[in-house]
């Protein structure tokens, strides 16, 4: 099959994992992916993580842009007959209109939403879509209110396959401490931890810890920084958190997930928006154990995922994670099943299934 897919790629945003994530498992399968995407000086996301393959063609900006650009060209030339949409609000909407009914001469159109709720942006709603398709319930119970339900489709986030290491071993590779209790937090969403850096440092008295940010975000690495340079709390917080400005590529990543004892997730999700956490989709198959904020980001995980809500709670779930108790042994076991029910190749298949039913109208 001859598939098109326009959306974010090689960056460090959610949509873009999820485009690479299917694209990357359309391409194992056997089929024929060409991939338009943002340009490089304007993009979706805060870095460009990868290096782009053979099939990637850069050729438009966001659409936040004060004049938004897309060169028509390649949506005209290249071959495809099914052709997928990633994040549409992010993309140059009327651009993209502009040009669309050319686009459904040859192929099959399909419409991934990202957003967590209905668009008040007309320009989203002139786009023709043989297909629509949603994470799950919470996506379709709001989508349905504007779009026909038989158009559309519910078709879960993808996760990286399970594929646990070991963790002295990344350690050494990484340079860091053996003695230590590493918490990772990594990227934008870094942010959000920095307020619980007290509640964290609470558990030195029993525990070495080491926090251990990456990220290249200049809104986080702030935030990290004033933490560090607070003289009230003297020479120990040096000592316990260490800034490493990066942004790494996925494989890069799971050499700190190995290497870690645990990745903290602080981030909260606005009253009324639906959401998924692409973080955790990328990283559960590392087997590291997540640590998240009770919300919506992480309410369709299950047990795959520790949460708290109370600083206490956040305690408890470090402690087990520490220890590697039962409760551990339980999320461990959980985040395991999650990843194989929802692995990127059988995501991918699903998509093909229904690629498949468009094509046979």
């Amino acid at each position: 099959m001859k598939i098109g897919l326009i959306g974010a790629w090689n960056t460090d945003s959610g949509a873009s994992i999820h485009s690479e994530l299917i694209g990357r498992s359309f391409v194992e399968l056997g089929h024929k992916l060409v991939v338009f995407t943002f340009f490089k000086h304007s993009f979706h996301g805060t870095e460009i993580v990868g290096k782009d393959e053979d099939y990637v063609i850069r050729c438009f900006t966001v659409f936040s842009e004060s004049k938004p650009e897309l060169n028509a060209i390649p949506f005209l030339v290249e071959d495809y007959e099914i052709f997928l949409v990633e994040d549409l609000g992010m993309l140059p909407q009327d651009l993209l209109g502009k040009i669309f009914h050319r686009i459904r001469r040859k192929a099959k159109t399909v419409n991934v939403i990202h957003d967590g709720s209905l668009r008040e942006d007309p320009t989203f709603y002139q786009f023709k879509w043989d297909a629509i398709v949603c994470f799950d319930k919470r996506y379709y119970d709001f989508l349905k209110l504007a779009y026909p339900q038989e158009l559309i489709y519910t078709i879960p986030y993808p996760c990286l396959p399970w594929k646990p290491n070991n963790q002295a071993f990344a350690r050494q590779k990484l340079g860091l401490p053996q003695n230590k209790k590493i918490i990772l937090l990594f990227g934008p969403s870094s942010y959000y931890g920095a307020v619980k850096y007290k509640v964290i440092e609470e558990l030195a008295r029993s525990y070495k810890i080491l926090i251990l940010v990456l990220t290249k975000n200049e809104k986080s690495l702030n935030a990290w920084e004033r933490v560090s340079s607070q003289e009230s709390l003297g020479k120990r917080v040096a000592k316990s958190i260490e800034i490493r400005k990066i942004a790494p590529p996925i494989s890069e990543l799971y050499e700190y997930l190995y290497a870690a004892d645990a990745l903290f997730y602080n981030k909260s999700a606005r009253p009324g928006i639906v959401t998924v956490a692409s973080t955790a989709f990328q990283c559960l198959g590392s087997g590291c154990p997540i640590i998240a904020l009770k919300s919506t980001f992480v309410e369709t995980l299950g047990d795959a995922v520790y949460k708290y809500e109370t600083d206490e709670e956040l305690k408890s779930c470090l402690v087990s994670a520490f220890k590697k108790d039962s409760r551990y042994e339980k999320v461990h076991n959980a985040a395991k099943r999650f990843v194989e029910e929802n692995s990127r190749i059988k995501v991918a298949k699903k998509f093909v299934e229904l690629f498949e039913k468009l094509r046979r109208g």
